[in-house]
């Protein structure tokens, strides 16, 4: 019988245990945010599939700013990016 590699509570299988996900590269990461800020859909870098969007808001509540971020997710190989819209930076 094939082994379960169901994640707890259900969902998708986990990866192969040999197969490793390396994370964007400083300038894939580069590409993503030029890409997503000149309204160009983003496309990922390593399997080229487009990338979903999702916004994400920051800051508490009494602070004197709010930050706006922005996570590009892959579909297909779940690698993802995300960074500040107004300063375009990861942190």
């Amino acid at each position: 019988m094939a082994e379960d590699r169901r994640r707890p509570g259900g969902g998708a299988p986990d990866a192969e245990p040999t197969e490793v996900r390396t994370p964007f590269s400083e300038d894939e990461q580069r590409a993503l945010r030029e890409a997503f800020a000149a309204g160009t859909p983003a496309r990922c870098p390593r399997c080229a599939t487009a990338m979903t969007a999702r916004a994400i808001g920051g800051g508490s509540f009494g602070l004197g700013y709010a930050r706006r971020r922005e996570w590009l997710m892959c579909p297909t190989c779940r690698r993802s990016v995300m960074f500040d819209i107004a300063r375009g930076t990861r942190n």
